[in-house]
Parts: C-alpha cells; structure tokens; sequence
C-alpha cells in the first residue's frame, strides 16, 4: 500500500496518521518545529500545571470521545468539576455570573430590560434571505440590539477566536447560528425546535458539550498519539516543496526527497502560503499555470498575536471564589486581558493546596500590539486587571507566560474564498488534501474531528 506524508504535527496531523496507521496505511509526518501539538502545551512546575493554549477539549461529537478511548486515554481522561460550570462576563466592570436557566435571564443584572426584550422579540424578527454574507456583529444588532453586542458577543468572540465581532464572518466563523436563521427563522426557535436533530445526528453545542482534559494536561493527548507513531514523525524536518508525479507526491525537505501516494496539509495557513508547488501538468493547474507557485493566497489570512499569561496565588490572595469555569471581558468595559480561566478550579492537581491558578488572554485583533509585550509588560498588564476583576494583591507565586505571534486563524467576512480555493485545489491536484484549523473550525475538537474526517476520506482512496 502507498503510503500517505502528513505535513504538521499539530492534533489534526496525528489525529489523521494515528487512525491511518491503525488501518495499516504507512505514514511519515513532517513537523517543522521540535516537538507535537502546535498551540498545545502544557507545563508542570512548582506544583502548578500551565496550559499555554486551550485549557479543555469540548465533546462535540461521538469521534471525539472514540479517539480518546482508541488512544488509550480514558483512565487518564478528567472531565471538570461539576462545582466550576458558572461562566462569567464582566460588567460594570465587575464579573456578573451568566444565567443558567431562562428564569436566571429574566433577573440577571448582566442586561438592562430593553436588551432582554430584544431577545423575547427575536423569534418574531424576520430572517434575512437576500444572500448578503454577514458579520457576526451585524446579525446579532439585527435580530437583537447593539447592547447584546457590546455586552455579551463581543467577550464570547473574544473567547473564541480573540477576534472583532463586526469582521468575523456569520456563514463561516458560526455557521451553526446561520443555519438557525436558515432552517428556522430564529435563533431562539432553533434552539427548541432543533433539539431532535442534533441528538439524531450526536453532535452537541458546544454552550453545552462536555469539556476534559487529562491527569498532566492537555499535551497528553498529543504526546500519546506521538509515541503510538514512533519512527514516522519526523521533527524539526520542514517541508519546503511538492511535486506531482504520475502517482501521488514527491515531498521535498532539507533532508532529501521522497515519493507518497498522497499528501495532507495539516499546518497553519501561514506555513501554506510559503509552500512551493509543482504541478504535472501546469496548463490544467489551478495554480495559475506557472510551473512552480507558493500557496501566497492563505498568506492573506489573519493570525493576530496572543499572550497565554498563566499566575499561581496563594488562596488568601485573591477575594473573588474563582470556582467557576472563568470570565470574558467585552471591549467596552475597558480591560487590556480578553477573559481569565479559573484554571485549578476545573481540574485537580492544577495548583498546590492553598494555591489558585488563573489564566488569562491578552491581544488578538482587540489589541494586537499587547501580545507582542514582553513577559514583565504582559504579567504587569495582567496583573493590573486581575486586582480589579478578582480583587488579587499581593505578587504571584507562579508565573509563565507564552506569547503565540500567530495565533488563531479569523474567519473574517470573505472568508469563503479561501474555502473555494482549498476545494479548487483538491480536486484538481489528485491526491493532496488539507486540514486543520484554518479550514474546519478554530476549537481543538474541531482539529480533532478535521482529522479523523481526512483520514476517512484518504483510507478510501488509496
């Protein structure tokens, strides 16, 4: 059987060769860097554990789950504590818990009455039909108000993709909100009337997904996956060039070169922009026809900078409880942190006794230029932050920060033709395919069932 190079060890590439391997498809995974997981990385020291990137994995659909069991992982596996489900946003500059059932809607201080009677009018707000892509920011001022943006959305989307509400497209940053619209005239009646098609398909929102992780953290999954590899991940081996043969790929890296029966792309679309192509036969190309041309296009898409600033407390130090999930913070409350993870609250073993671990985001297309800070300047903006919100003083007693200068990928208004261009380009280059988080969605379920779907798609073919 051909065996199939995967390009990025990130969990989308490992996803893809760990169950192409098990059907006993040969594969060689190429990382540029020296070690798996991409934006995963998790770091024990002092007694405290440090998520760098995501902090949880949200079980959104069945595959996500059966990699976890196919991977060995279950006994390692921690669901978060039933006790840290309360979710915060930041409101008069104050973190107010979010409402749990509609009645908590009803009395929550988080929104002033005209903003909770924009929600009671949205079932009767006619859908928009005329095709026009939208922004997230402009769907919801229409079906409910500016308040509900300001307030509620933008610190969601600031969780999410630390992006700008009013770029990121509707149809393809939130497509299941879209088809809401689509299928059932309203956001609120597709929340009730759906109910039976999303149980009937096992995939569930992510507002009400399961989240896990594991007994040392996220970068378990990944380094699990990795040693189940062996001597078919290759890191700290770039791959600098493709070219079509008459049976798949030949894949050029500083080491030499090497002929697969196929390719899938599963790195940033950053690293795709720079890749060089060679096409057999370049008049049918649509790559333009010129013999060799780098993917320059995915170069377009944007990847602000983001700061991970993780600080360990003393319990006595900070007066907020902290024991719910953490708190989002909307621009208009005037903040420099985009939310905080109340991360020893979710998980045991995250922080020594009497201690706290808390997790805060800083930059994204809010405020680009303070993730790029230093570690003093993003611990000092931080801190500053923190003693208003949770009330902490004093000094932490653990620090560690990360700075990803390229962090998440924006699905932003125009975010089609990027899609169009990935599906133009599989299916006139037989045999190269692409996947990950700058096609299938940004969260690391996501990734996750991008690659077990790529992996299905090419065991069929080869």
């Amino acid at each position: 059987m051909k065996s199939v190079a995967i390009i990025g060890a990130g969990i989308t590439g490992l996803t893809a060769a760990f169950y192409l391997k098990r059907e006993g498809v040969p594969v060689a995974v190429f990382e540029a860097s020296g070690r798996v997981g991409g934006v995963i990385q998790s770091v024990r020291k002092d007694g405290f554990l440090a998520e760098f990137g995501p902090n949880t994995i949200l079980e959104t659909s069945p595959k996500i789950k059966q990699l976890v069991i196919d991977a060995g992982l279950q006994s390692r596996k921690l669901d978060t504590d039933p006790k840290a489900e309360a979710r915060y946003v930041v409101r008069y500059r104050r973190p107010i818990k979010m409402p749990g059932k509609p009645l908590g809607f009803i009395t929550t201080p988080l929104f002033t009455a005209k903003a909770k009677l924009a929600v009671l009018r949205e079932p009767f707000i006619k859908p928009r039909r005329d095709g026009v892509e939208e922004s997230i920011g402009q769907f919801v001022v229409r079906r409910f108000n500016q308040e509900f943006l300001d307030n509620a959305i933008d610190a969601l989307v600031a969780g999410i993709y630390a992006g700008d509400p009013n770029k990121l497209s509707l149809p393809h940053a939130f497509p299941k909100l879209k088809a809401l619209e689509d299928n059932y005239g309203s956001m609120i009646k597709g929340q009730i009337f759906g109910a039976r098609d999303r149980k009937k398909s096992g995939e569930v929102a992510k507002d009400r997904a399961a989240k896990f992780s594991f007994d040392e953290g996220l970068q378990v999954l990944p380094d699990t996956l990795a040693a189940q590899l062996g001597d078919s991940l290759k890191l700290n081996t770039p791959v600098t060039k493709l070219t079509q043969t008459a049976s798949g790929w030949r894949v050029t890296t500083a080491s030499g070169e090497a002929e697969f029966g196929a390719v899938i792309y599963c790195g940033t679309a950053y690293q795709l922009s720079e890749l060089v192509v060679e096409p057999l036969t370049p008049a049918l190309s649509p790559l333009g026809g010129a013999r060799e041309k780098k993917f320059s296009a995915f170069g377009e898409i944007s990847y602000p900078p983001v700061g991970a600033v993780v600080l360990g407390f003393r319990r006595e130090d900070v007066a907020h409880p902290a024991c719910g999930f953490g708190m989002l913070i909307p621009k208009i409350e005037g903040f420099k942190i985009l939310g905080t993870i109340f991360s020893s609250a979710l998980f045991p073993n995250r922080a020594p006794a009497g201690h706290i671990t808390l997790t805060s985001y800083i930059g994204g297309a809010r405020y680009p230029e303070l993730g790029l800070l230093p570690p003093d300047q993003l611990v000092e903006a931080t801190m500053a932050d923190l003693r208003v919100l949770l009330g902490v003083k004093g000094q932490p007693v653990f620090i560690h920060t990360k700075t990803w200068p390229q962090a998440i990928p924006q699905y932003n208004v125009g975010y089609g033709k990027y899609r169009d261009l990935l599906n133009d380009l599989e299916a006139n280059s037989p045999k190269l395919f692409f996947a990950g988080h700058y096609r299938d969605g940004v969260s690391l379920g996501d990734s996750i069932v991008s690659g077990v779907n790529i992996a299905e798609r090419v065991g069929k073919l080869l």
